[in-house]
Parts: C-alpha cells; sequence; structure tokens
C-alpha cells in the first residue's frame, strides 16, 4: 500500500518564503549596506585621488606614452564612469557577489535557523531557489550603483559629454549610457561563475566566510592561471580570460565576439555550479 502525504488545506509550496520576504530580510543585513556604503563611496576617493594627484594618470599619458581609459577619466561624466568601472571590475564587483551568494545559506546554518526554514515547512529547492534568486539581484544592485553614482557624480564634476575613447575618436552623449549599461550586463553575466562557486560552497559549508573566501580565492587563482601565457588557447577556457572582454564595447563599432564567447563561458560553468548546489543540497543531512 502505498503511503499518503498529508499536506495542509491552503498549503502550497511556490508562496514559501515569497522572494519579498528573502529580500527585506537580506536588505536589513548590516553586510548590504556596508557593500553599498563601499560601492557608492569609490567614485568620490577616485575623484579625491584625481584631485591631490593633479589628475589621472599623474601626468600625460600616464606617463608611460600611450593613453589609457584611466587617462581619459576626467575627460566626462561618461568617462569616470567607465573609469570607475575598469578598475573595480576585476575584483572590487567580485566581493559583493561572493558575498550575497556564499553567505546566503552558510549563515542560516551559523545562525541554526536554517532546520527551522526547512521546518517550516518550506522545500529545499524552494528555499535555495528564493535565496539564489535575492542574491543575484543584490549583486546586479551592487554593480549598477557603481556607475550610477559615478556617472552622476563625475557629471556634476566633469560635465556630460562623448565618451572619449582611448584609442582614439568617441561616442556621442546619447549612446554612453546604453553603452555603459551592456558593459554592466556583461560583467553581471562574467561574475556568475563567482556566483555559482560562492553559492554551491555555501551549501556545503556552514561558515560563510570560508563560502565567501573560497569564492574570492578561486577566482584569483582563475586570473593567476590567465596570466600564464605558457597555456596557449586553453586560457579562453577560463571566465578569467574574457573578463575585460566589455571593453569592446567602448569602440565606435560594437564588436560582440569577444563578449559572446565570454558569456557562453561564463554561464556555462555557472549552470554546472548551480546544479551541484541544487542536487548536494536536496540529499545534505541538515542539522544546523
Amino acid at each position: 500500500m502505498s503511503a499518503v502525504t498529508e499536506v495542509a488545506p491552503g498549503y502550497r509550496a511556490s508562496r514559501t518564503l515569497p522572494l519579498r520576504v528573502e529580500a527585506l530580510r537580506q536588505w536589513r543585513r548590516r553586510r548590504t549596506l556596508v557593500m553599498g556604503g563601499v560601492l557608492a563611496a569609490l567614485p568620490f576617493i577616485l575623484m579625491t585621488a584625481f584631485a591631490v594627484g593633479g589628475g589621472p594618470g599623474g601626468g600625460p599619458n600616464g606617463g608611460n606614452g600611450r593613453i589609457t581609459l584611466i587617462d581619459t577619466a576626467t575627460a566626462s561624466g561618461a568617462n569616470f564612469a567607465a573609469t570607475c568601472l575598469f578598475v573595480s571590475a576585476g575584483f572590487l564587483l567580485v566581493v559583493p557577489v561572493a558575498l550575497f551568494c556564499g553567505d546566503t545559506v552558510a549563515s542560516e546554518a551559523s545562525w541554526s535557523s536554517l532546520r527551522y526554514l526547512l521546518a517550516s515547512p518550506v522545500p529545499r529547492a524552494r528555499l535555495l531557489w528564493s535565496k539564489l534568486v535575492v542574491a543575484l539581484g543584490f549583486s546586479l544592485a551592487a554593480m549598477v550603483l557603481l556607475p550610477v553614482v559615478a556617472l552622476a557624480a563625475g557629471t556634476a564634476a566633469y560635465g556630460w559629454g562623448p565618451l572619449k575613447l582611448p584609442a582614439g575618436g568617441s561616442l556621442a552623449a546619447a549612446d554612453t549610457v546604453p553603452r555603459l549599461a551592456l558593459v554592466v550586463a556583461f560583467i553581471f553575466v562574467s561574475q556568475l561563475v563567482t556566483a555559482g562557486l560562492a553559492f554551491w560552497l555555501s551549501t556545503r559549508t556552514d561558515a560563510p566566510l570560508g563560502a565567501v573566501g573560497g569564492a574570492v580565492g578561486l577566482t584569483i587563482v582563475g586570473n593567476v592561471l590567465d596570466a600564464v601565457t605558457a597555456l596557449g588557447s586553453w586560457r579562453e577556457f577560463l571566465p578569467a580570460h574574457w573578463q575585460f572582454a566589455w571593453a569592446d564595447a567602448l569602440q565606435p563599432h560594437l564588436e560582440w565576439g569577444g563578449m559572446v564567447k565570454g558569456a557562453a563561458v561564463s554561464v556555462s560553468y555557472a549552470l554546472v555550479l548551480f546544479a551541484l548546489a541544487f542536487r548536494g543540497f536536496a540529499r545534505k543531512d541538515i542539522v544546523s
């Protein structure tokens, strides 16, 4: 005789742990406010550094005879926003992604509240789905916050105008915001690997710092491996190899090749890591 599972009247798994509830819980966390404050403060820190140092690069053409994106930072608000993305994409923007995705499940386990959430009852897949969507949402918000603040502050300080390109020429002012939006979108997609690593580690450990630190550490290892030119074409399978492919969006003629390849690599790794997280958590013995 088959077992019969009784369900309380009106109970629906899809209604447990609503996204708005999880988002509000994460919004009230101190680390969320601190991370937002750090990202919002970065543009003003750079502006202060440029003012104290006499200008970006510390001299004409940065002192090396060639113009870089940093050397054009004060040309317009758009240039300043692009510079902020350039200096932060390699590491700073990795931190909020690792923090929001790595802390979300492991913190519940460290507080011994994870088993009570599941006893509510919240299905395991539903719990992970809610936490993953909210974590990715906060990660995207962090990446949007930086260029928005930089664009506003840069426009107030340096004026609104075309985006001056390091290679020569410029983008019309009307095209700068769509191009910067494309840059942010690609950076977010490229960071899905870090999100996947952090989220998977968060389901494997009860130590939030271990999940966050592990994701950041493995991302750094990927950057180091990409710097090993002896690997040749094998580097193209590393997500870090394509992390600055967004520079193709800041060209007179938009180039999609590098960004498409980078997005494909990042999404492929991320899907595998997310699948491992859901599969492992479904079989895990929750005791905390």
